[in-house]
């Protein structure tokens, strides 16, 4: 493989600037600058110079060994000053070097996960991590990318593996002494997998928004106080304000940090009837949003709510206390209620993300409910009696090969060495 190089750090100006380099000769690009490689994982103050260019920097240099480094591969860190003709120079001069390439995006994690550094699931969470705004968001992506995922799914491999070896044993060695009625223990096995995949499942949900964000939409009628309550949530003019019934016409979106939780308050159209085409582009445009959100705040107004119902757990209170003061009520523009309304919200999302799982992405949860089909063929054909167990035994190898898509592949001979092992059969 080529060793490349890349800027690790952010883009710009900065006090220090990382430039990582990997591959199978990655060494050879401190020699390049004029020095030995320093010991393996012991940081170096060196001075960088170049054939053409000169003293370019004093630099931190650090080396990793292959299969010690974030690759897997020879790794050498260059920790300069983060001026950008300093990393223009270091970088165009390991341009010049042979077998020397620019990174492509995502390839040194890919270098990582081809190397058995990271698995699938963890690529997924470090990117998640990168992404974090929240603390909420951080440990979620912690929680993936320190392979918390990767040790349920191994738990299920070692589980399904077991009820595919007590299968092939009576399969195929019926004559041997190996237990002829093994289907109450692959029972056991599959209902075991079945349960905790199926509680992953229903934590994806949740984990997703914890992911991407919760969001909450403010409802109500016409100038129910929609806008102004939301620039008061902001704390700046993002919606435009007036008493003319029917300002907002699109969807307002405000990204919060609300104790943690990644919020987006929505404020939508007034809802009413009307005759006005564009306003009943924006109508339906709130109902649709409103009707998708976690959670629905509904701003009593002049009018009644009309087509949408709040559900049970939406939040329903007066809008305008300033007009319309009452117990419950809040105001944007005096600020009433507000924190109270803030803390409702928050402990509804809370009470929400406590029920949160490991799988947070599409692809997860796709692979695990095309596993878990598979489980459940399997469970109704060893149902069927041993006359069927052939069949079982493949739906079950097809239910091992799509979870381990989380995070790799099983060989055909994990399968033998666990029939060997167990049942002691010398053939």
């Amino acid at each position: 493989m080529d060793t490349i190089f890349a800027l690790a750090t952010a883009p710009g100006k900065s006090g220090v600037a990382v430039i990582r380099v990997s591959g199978p000769v990655a060494v050879a690009s401190c020699r390049a600058f004029g020095f030995e490689p320093p010991e393996a994982r012991k940081s170096s103050l060196r001075q960088l110079t170049h054939a053409d260019r000169g003293f370019i920097d004093e630099a931190l240099v650090l080396t990793f060994e292959e299969g010690a480094s974030f690759t897997g591969e020879p790794v050498v860190e260059f920790h300069v000053h983060g001026s950008l003709a300093i990393i223009n120079a270091v970088l165009n001069s390991l341009k010049t070097l042979p077998g020397f390439r620019a990174a492509d995006a995502g390839e040194f994690t890919r270098r990582a996960l081809v190397n058995g550094r990271l698995d699938l699931t963890q690529v997924e969470a470090l990117s998640d991590l990168i992404e974090a705004e929240t603390e909420m968001q951080r440990k979620q992506a912690l929680n993936g990318f320190t392979g918390h995922l990767r040790e349920k799914a191994e738990t299920w491999r070692t589980d399904l593996i077991h009820a595919l070896a007590l299968l092939e044993a009576t399969i195929d060695f019926a004559d041997e002494e190996v237990p002829v009625d093994v289907s109450e223990d692959v029972m056991r096995l599959l209902n075991g997998v079945i349960t905790t995949i199926e509680t992953e499942l229903n934590g994806f949900g949740v984990a997703e928004r914890v992911r991407t964000g919760f969001e909450v939409a403010i409802v109500g009628p016409p100038n129910a106080g929609k806008s102004t309550l939301l620039n008061a949530l902001a704390g700046r003019d993002a919606a435009i304000t007036s008493e003319i019934a029917g300002t907002t016409r699109d969807v307002i979106e405000v990204r919060m940090d609300l104790d943690t939780l990644p919020v987006t308050f929505l404020d939508t159209a007034g809802l009413r009837e009307t005759q006005d085409q564009v306003e009943s582009i924006g109508i339906q445009r709130a109902i649709d949003r409103a009707a998708a959100a976690d959670l629905r705040v509904f701003l009593k107004g002049e009018g009644e709510f009309e087509l949408i119902t709040p559900k049970s757990h939406d939040i329903v209170v007066q809008g305008k206390a300033d007009l319309f003061p009452q117990s419950e009520a809040v105001s944007g523009v005096t600020g009433a209620g507000v924190q109270n309304l803030v803390d409702r919200v928050k402990e509804f999302l809370l009470s929400r993300a406590t029920s949160a799982g490991l799988v947070s992405h599409t692809r997860q949860k796709d692979v695990l409910m095309e596993g878990c089909l598979y489980l459940k063929n399997c469970q109704r054909l060893v149902e069927s009696g041993p006359e069927h167990y052939d069949l079982a035994a493949e739906d079950l190898r097809l239910a091992v090969f799509a979870l381990e898509r989380l995070v790799g592949r099983v060989d055909v001979e994990d399968v033998l060495d666990k029939v060997f092992s167990s049942f002691c059969i010398g053939k």
